[in-house]
């Protein structure tokens, strides 16, 4: 366990390190002058003496070359410390993590719908005889994975709130205002959740062991629940590193569309203004979430089901079954 803890520690600093070169490298390419943005004149620079351009470039470290950029950027960001906002002149991470505490509310509360909506959906869909009941219900997730959730958000916003002035369009008005945002990004969420789920129960659901249980008397409702769903959620739980990645892109995507101040709204700031202190701050915190949850994950995967252990590569594979016994 230790040297897979440790495997698994490298890759997640490779992860980072990839992430925050690829974001430096293409902000770097991006066409446009921070510095002009800084000096808040148009993108020629003909309102600005090129002195003072010159003078502010330096100031900046806009002056400098690329790996010199790069290689002040890297060190300050191992130390913790990702420089100033050329917006703001405020410290890059504390601007950014400000914003974190309500992006994490409306993220959590996606979360916790997307599952209990996405566990509930998948079970219903399980228990149903009627065939082409189960097939409505087996097509809606694939629906809700499709359909782009800014364009749900606008259309809850045109008629839950402009139309029936049921809950706020926008803000950060208390739970009122986080129920929309929070329901649209639940619903990727919820329908992967319900596909996956409902799969993985489909195959156990067929296996010899489940047969033996209806044979000693266990009802449809126990058999499912207590026989095939934990042995079923495997295949959830591994995609819950992929949703919390997710999760926390969707949120810049739905503070914009209901206008909540958030580190989405800190992030388009940024992208808009070229300021790449905040947006590397940005990119590295929804790495480092993505890395987390995959490694905390990999933890999880003996104490739900003891026949998976750690292989020779620091991977979770299943144990065979001479093995196990």
């Amino acid at each position: 366990m230790l040297s897979h803890v440790v495997r698994r520690f490298l890759h997640a600093l490779l992860v980072l390190w990839a992430t925050f070169t690829a974001t430096f490298l293409l902000l770097y390419a991006l066409p446009g002058d921070a510095a002009l943005n800084k000096a808040g004149v148009g993108s020629d620079g003909s309102a600005l003496d090129p002195a003072d351009l010159a003078r502010l470039r330096a100031q900046l470290g806009l002056d400098q070359p690329l790996f010199v950029q790069y290689g002040k950027a890297l060190l300050g960001a191992l130390r913790g410390d990702f420089g100033t906002s050329i917006q703001t002149g405020k410290p890059a991470a504390s601007l950014y993590f400000e914003a974190i505490p309500e992006t994490l509310k409306l993220a959590g509360l996606a979360l916790l719908l997307g599952l209990t909506f996405g566990f509930a959906w998948a079970l219903l869909a399980a228990r149903t005889r009627v065939r082409l009941l189960r097939q409505a219900l087996l097509a809606l997730p694939a629906v809700g994975v499709a359909v782009p959730t800014f364009w749900v958000g606008l259309v809850l916003i045109q008629f839950v709130s402009f139309r029936w002035g049921l809950l706020p369009a926008i803000g950060n008005d208390g739970l009122q205002s986080l129920i929309m945002p929070a329901v649209v990004l639940a619903i990727p969420t919820a329908s992967t959740t319900a596909q996956l789920l409902y799969r993985s129960l489909e195959a156990t659901l067929s296996a010899p062991y489940i047969e033996t249980a209806r044979s000693w008397g266990a009802s449809p409702g126990r058999t499912l629940l207590r026989h095939a769903l934990r042995n079923s959620v495997i295949p959830v739980i591994t995609a819950l590193g992929m949703t919390a990645g997710q999760l926390v892109g969707g949120s810049v995507v739905m503070e914009t569309v209901f206008s909540r101040s958030g580190v989405g709204a800190v992030t388009v700031r940024a992208v808009d203004f070229q300021d790449t202190p905040v947006v590397l701050v940005a990119v590295v915190f929804a790495a480092a979430v993505f890395v987390t949850v995959n490694f905390l994950i990999d933890l999880l995967y003996p104490l739900i089901d003891p026949r998976i252990r750690m292989g020779a590569a620091g991977r979770a594979v299943p144990v065979r079954a001479g093995v196990a016994a």
